[in-house]
């Protein structure tokens, strides 16, 4: 990855809303159900296009492709790896382990979670075709990662952004929302994502893309998913997925990586998270040399101080969250500068990146910032990046 050594430089962590054109046929293809192939490539190449110089122009400097072929960050391995298929094919009787119980935070207020359903309508993944692993996991088809890279890849030469980045999903991610039905632990499970995971990750790297892994395992799912356990060994479980990354990504680079980790981006209570300070040891040993966190929204702003307090390495660069990816409060520039200033008194000027706390669009269809808001808030970063410039460059 590229880095700036005269101004403070802006991303993001990676999914967009997508236009309204790509949402019916990406239902279609997630579903099974007839659509027009060629229209949908065509569809995304310009849609990747059109949101590379729109975040071009509201002064990004590294970007991607919005995410906008995949209907979310985790169910797109479903058209790439076999051993994958729709739970409605799995036969009856199957024993299928569940993927999630819920956030805590949300059974502790069940009138919030009620409202929202009812504001919002049935939840992203009430609407995507809940998958299961039923055979051996083995990445069968390069051809979608490959038509991701061209797509962005052309974007980038036309529109000429700072740098470029790709998203893919972490082993772990992907363990936690694919139920397993197929092998007889998580360990092999995981580990056999790992190796087919692993091809994609060198295909994006070996572009000459900066390869983003999304892994919201490390802290996400300690609410989500393990509620039940200590968090000793759920930590156990964040240092077996940060296994799988390094062991996923051992030939590439770790100056071409970032990681992104995140407690889930829903716009609720988040009273369950794990503290980063309990995490943050197991995420440093991750191969990346680049941490994408969330550090804007109200449950975690305060942990500047565990990143400050950390024993970081030398080489480690932070994409802190600077903008809160579940508010559609825009953030002051001013605001956005002072978060970024708190970062570089950490790592020094050079080695911050601010970003996003998450993605704006995980989930085909639900969008809980509004698409112009989005953009303006992305307005706000470049200025408040340029304050922040100012300050630590006068």
């Amino acid at each position: 990855m590229k880095l700036s050594t005269d101004r403070i430089l802006t991303t993001h962590v990676g999914s967009l809303p997508r236009p309204q054109a790509l949402f019916d046929p990406l239902m279609a293809k997630d579903k099974g159900t007839p659509y027009d192939a060629a229209q949908l490539n065509h569809e995304v190449t310009a849609a990747v296009d059109t949101l590379v110089a729109r975040q071009v122009a509201a002064g990004l400097d590294v970007v991607c492709d919005g995410e906008v072929g995949k209907t979310s960050y985790t169910h797109y391995v479903r058209h790439r790896l076999s051993g994958i298929e729709a739970a409605n094919n799995v036969p009856a009787g199957m024993a299928v382990s569940s993927s999630t119980t819920g956030p805590a935070d949300m059974l502790d207020h069940q009138d919030f979670a009620q409202q929202r359903f009812k504001e919002k309508g049935p939840g992203p993944l009430e609407r995507i075709d809940r998958i299961v692993c039923t055979g051996p996991i083995k990445h069968s088809d390069l051809g979608p990662v490959l038509k991701d890279i061209a797509n962005l890849q052309a974007a980038a030469i036309k529109h000429a952004p700072f740098d470029i980045f790709m998203n893919a999903a972490s082993p772990g991610v992907l363990a936690n929302f694919i139920p397993n039905t197929y092998y007889n632990n998580e360990d092999a499970y995981i580990a056999d994502l790992a190796d087919a995971m692993k091809i994609e990750y060198e295909a994006i790297a070996n572009a000459g893309i900066t390869l983003q892994i999304d892994s919201p395992d490390l802290a996400m799912v300690r609410h989500m998913r393990h509620q039940d356990l200590s968090d000793l060994d759920f930590l156990k479980l964040a240092e077996r997925s940060v296994e799988a990354v390094n062991h996923a990504t051992a030939n590439i680079s770790p100056e071409k990586m970032r990681i992104h980790i995140c407690w889930g981006n829903y716009p609720g209570p988040h009273t369950y998270d794990i503290a980063v300070a309990k995490v943050l040891p197991i995420i440093l040993k991750a191969r990346p040399h680049a941490i994408s966190f969330e550090g804007a929204n109200p449950r975690h702003e305060h942990e500047w101080e565990d990143w400050r307090d950390a024993d970081l390495p030398d080489e480690k660069v932070l994409i802190p969250g600077v903008l809160d990816s579940g508010t559609n409060f825009i953030e002051h520039p001013r605001l956005i500068a002072q978060r970024i200033i708190r970062y570089a008194d950490i790592v020094g000027r050079e080695r911050v990146l601010p970003g996003a706390d998450c993605g704006f669009g995980t989930f085909l269809g639900r969008d809980d910032v509004s698409e112009t808001i989005v953009w303006k808030k992305f307005e706000e970063l470049t200025k408040g990046g340029r304050l922040a410039s100012e300050k630590l460059w006068d």
